[in-house]
């Protein structure tokens, strides 16, 4: 009686395809494949702003592309757009992430920056708690210097946070440094908040003008969580985070030594009271914190309106007194 032939056996040892390890997440159906002549290879991260995706530059190196949320509307906001990744793509710093290209995909605009290998200050403390002494010194210098960098170039990062700061082989770098900006450009105050609550300054939080010193609140925040592994003023919901932002003092935990004067110099409530990006390199390298800046009256907008109010009130009830 015939038999039927068996099929082959699958070889066993040829290579199964592997994904990238880089990639945190593959894409998704609703995804694009290609953005600006980038070919997608995966998802890095997704956040307030939009999402990051490992891609293969047109030469071949890797590199990390951020689709903003929002979409460019008008002439004036693509404009202020190109106008802002351009300011970004001038930073140099060897402690920051470099901006490649920006442009626009159909509506939507993105950038491109240098991929920067290893995990988040974020993931790194959420998984294996606060960083040592030493690691958390050469984190806070390297980071404070992509600030002064950042800075020196004419911009604010405006969110910076611990998932910005990747622990690379090379030591702390900051990325993202161009994405608040950017969207701020094309979607102006109506984009809202694009960080958490508990690394945005009071300024912030109030509406008032937004300026590097609010880059270096949210540095002493992070500083305070790669320390103890929380936050200062925090976790909970918004409402309540951005309560105790405006109002409450930090609580640092166990930090000690010069780190710990920084950071709370950093988290003065008043903006004219924090040194500078610059200054915190200095005292990072001089072991020392900086001698305080005069404390200057700080007062809300929300109590100039009023102030103001009141002021038109009285103002009213005497021309009315004078007309009777």
């Amino acid at each position: 009686m015939p038999t039927t032939p068996r099929p082959p056996a699958p070889d066993r040892r040829a290579p199964r395809p592997r994904r990238d390890r880089r990639v945190r997440g593959p894409l998704r159906p609703d995804d694009p494949r290609r953005i600006g002549g980038h070919r997608l290879l995966g998802r890095l991260g997704e956040d307030a702003r939009g999402v990051v995706y490992l891609a293969r530059a047109p030469e071949g190196e890797p590199v990390a592309v951020r689709l903003l949320r929002c979409a460019a509307a008008g002439q004036r906001a693509l404009a202020r757009f190109r106008k802002e990744a351009d300011a970004a793509s001038q930073v140099a710093g060897r402690h920051t992430a470099r901006v490649l290209d920006a442009g626009v995909a159909g509506d939507r605009p993105y950038i491109v920056s240098e991929h920067v290998e290893g995990p988040s200050l974020q993931r790194v403390v959420d998984e294996q708690g606060p960083l040592p002494k030493d690691r958390l010194r050469s984190t806070a210098l390297r980071t404070a210097a992509a600030l002064a960098a950042i800075h020196r170039a004419g911009i604010v990062h405006g969110a910076f946070t611990p998932g910005d700061v990747v622990l690379g082989p090379d030591g702390a770098k900051v990325t993202d440094f161009a994405a608040a900006q950017v969207l701020d450009a094309v979607a102006g105050a109506a984009a809202g908040p694009v960080g958490p609550p508990a690394y945005m300054a009071p300024e912030q939080i109030e509406d008032e003008p937004v300026g590097p010193p609010a880059d270096v609140f949210a540095w002493g925040a992070t500083m305070v969580f790669a320390a103890t592994g929380r936050p200062p003023f925090g976790t909970g919901p918004s409402a309540a985070v951005m309560r105790r932002v405006t109002s409450r003092r930090p609580d640092l935990g166990d930090m000690d030594g010069p780190l710990r004067d920084l950071a709370l110099r950093c988290l003065d409530k008043n903006p004219a009271a924090r040194p500078t990006a610059r200054q915190l390199v200095r005292a990072l390298r001089e072991g020392r914190a900086p001698a305080p800046k005069p404390r200057p009256r700080r007062i809300p907008r929300y109590r100039w309106r009023m102030m103001v109010a009141l002021a038109l009130v009285m103002a009213a009830g005497f021309v009315l007194g004078l007309l009777w």
